[in-house]
């Protein structure tokens, strides 16, 4: 049973309370099973050292999730500054040099907010997002999946705010066409799934 608002249970029972959930979140931004376990394990030793400023204002599991948050945000700080380049430049492939689209984005055969509540979207999607360069991943991750604002993620990154839409529109188009191979295509189109 999970605890109330309020009430911090035993850090030796945060593994099973919480352990799933945390594992879920992190998977998500990070694509990485063994880095999101990492990452899970260093939110929660920082919560055992920091379970005495639990103010109990929120339910445990959201205090838990904030502090992987800042982890994640962490881990991404850290691979900014030690990460290559960003890749090829998916662009020419996919505009004409006047700035139209080759082919533009088709649309989604099902409304994509359904779509993000199936289990194989997410799975894509981490796949998708290990594809990526990583400073192009972590510029997506944080700004649509953590909502950051691009001050923010230009202060995580070390990057202007043009550098940082930058990577956020080369992770968008890059994404587009990994989800696109992996079935989620357009309405009228055969899924190679």
């Amino acid at each position: 049973m999970t605890p109330a608002r309020g009430a911090l249970p035993d850090p030796g029972e945060w593994v099973d309370l919480y352990g799933d959930l945390l594992f879920r979140y992190a998977l998500t931004r990070v694509a990485d099973p063994e880095l999101a376990r990492d990452l899970v394990q260093e939110a929660l030793l920082a919560a055992v050292q920091a379970r005495g400023s639990f103010s109990g204002r929120s339910a445990p599991a959201t205090w838990l999730v904030g502090i992987l948050k800042h982890k994640i945000i962490d881990h991404f700080r850290r691979t900014a500054r030690e990460a290559p380049s960003d890749g090829r430049d998916p662009e020419p492939d996919l505009f004409e040099p006047d700035g139209r689209w080759r082919a533009g984005p088709q649309q989604w055969r099902t409304d994509p907010a359904l779509v993000m509540d199936r289990h194989e979207f997410w799975r894509a999607l981490r796949g998708c997002l290990a594809e990526l360069p990583p400073r192009q991943a972590g510029v997506f991750v944080l700004r649509e999946l953590e909502g950051l604002e691009t001050g923010e993620i230009c202060q995580v990154f070390g990057v202007t705010p043009t550098n940082a839409w930058v990577l956020l529109h080369r992770a968008r188009l890059g994404l587009r066409q990994c989800l696109e191979r992996a079935g989620f295509r357009a309405a009228g189109e055969e899924s190679s799934r």
